[in-house]
């Protein structure tokens, strides 16, 4: 099946900028000391620098459900169909549970397990394995239902981010609670009818539906009732003010979280159905191969957080990796100002753009059936 550019392109351009957040999150001097969402505290640069990479994890939720649909009309067959979801699911969150988050904490002793973004998808993939034979259209309207209704329920463990112990000393944190992001799965899933359709006329239909959702998105936030736990308020100027209006709720993702965060992607898969350039060419290398370019780059901004450490002055004694603290020393100041992560961040993506390519051409070449869950 031949691939298509809007779809790698949305993909490549958030893997890109989920980068960003990254390296912030393990190497920023403040990342384990202050929100970059804090309007008392924050800078605009800082705020902004988080804010974007809220359009990561949806797009990516959604776009694995269009991904679905389309592997499901491919194969043309539901059993097959079927049993790939399951495993894929099933690899997915195995795969949250030991080399991503190792990547994340570098924590031999899995002191932190985390249910982040891949086990999501894992459980929104295990829940479409199970829905095959329901009508496109019903998934959808289940995946707005509960896109719009889930924060009725926020009393259920599965809807609510929490931190629960187990064993000693150890913590299974719940970051991405999996039923709200389950309804942008099947949202997603139920999307993928459009690529039926010719490029002309679902870009129309992108358009429509972005400029709709952010319509959307401005009603209800005005409002200040519903959509989001976190309300806007007048601040100390106009531009915090506008800080404090976009300033959303992403754990777990509210109502005009997901408004405003997919209808700029769908705005970005409008864009990309119309233009070809050579941005959008290399932006797509890293579309192709997203748990590839996800699982890669941990590792690497890990080992430049480790090596910052170290010129820093900190011993391999001084750091702290069993708490959840990435490895970054307690108690003391440590990692860089804003302006180096913006630079280790595009090092590590330009970094990355080779390796990306060479595994997407060798996916394009062989057939092993290993490279369907990479």
């Amino acid at each position: 099946m031949k691939r298509i550019q809007s779809i790698d392109f949305a993909r490549g351009f958030v893997m890109i900028i989920m980068a960003l957040d990254h390296v912030r999150d393990l190497i920023h001097i403040s990342s384990v000391t202050q929100s970059p969402t804090d309007l008392s505290t924050t800078t605009p640069i800082l705020f902004f620098t988080r804010w974007i990479t809220y359009l990561c994890a949806p797009t990516f939720v959604f776009l694995s459900g269009i991904s679905a649909y389309l592997s499901f009309k491919r194969k043309d067959n539901y059993s097959e169909s079927r049993n790939f979801l399951l495993k894929r699911g099933c690899w997915l969150i195995i795969l949250e549970f030991s080399i991503v988050n190792f990547g994340l904490f570098f924590d031999p002793g899995f002191h932190t397990l985390i249910f982040e973004v891949i086990a999501a998808i894992g459980f929104g993939f295990i829940m479409l394995s199970l829905s095959l034979k329901i009508p496109v259209k019903i998934i959808g309207i289940i995946g707005l239902l509960i896109i719009f209704g889930h924060e009725l329920l926020t009393f259920t463990p599965l809807f609510i981010p929490g931190a629960f112990p187990f064993f000693s000393n150890r913590v299974f944190v719940m970051a991405y609670p999996p039923i709200p992001w389950l309804g942008i799965i099947l949202v997603g899933y139920a999307s993928g009818r459009l690529f039926e359709l010719p490029a002309k006329e679902r870009q129309k239909i992108f358009l429509r539906t972005g400029s709709t959702a952010l319509l959307l998105f401005m009603i209800i936030r005005l409002a200040n009732a519903y959509g989001d736990p976190l309300a806007w308020s007048y601040q100390k100027n106009t531009f915090f003010t506008f800080l404090s209006f976009i300033n959303i709720s992403k754990y777990p993702p509210s109502l005009i979280f997901c408004l405003i965060t997919l209808g700029i992607m769908f705005l970005i898969l409008a864009l990309a159905e119309k233009f070809k350039n050579t941005f959008m060419d290399i932006v797509i290398v890293y579309g192709k191969v997203p748990l590839f370019y996800f699982v890669l780059h941990f590792y690497i901004i890990h080992v430049i957080m480790i090596c910052t450490m170290f010129l820093q002055g900190f011993h391999w004694s001084d750091l702290d990796f069993a708490s959840g603290n990435f490895g970054r020393p307690k108690g003391v100041s440590s990692g860089l100002s804003l302006g180096p992560i913006y630079i280790i961040w595009i090092a590590v993506v330009v970094l990355l753009y080779k390796p990306c390519r060479w595994f997407a051409r060798y996916k394009s070449e062989h057939a092993q059936w290993w490279l369907k869950y990479i």
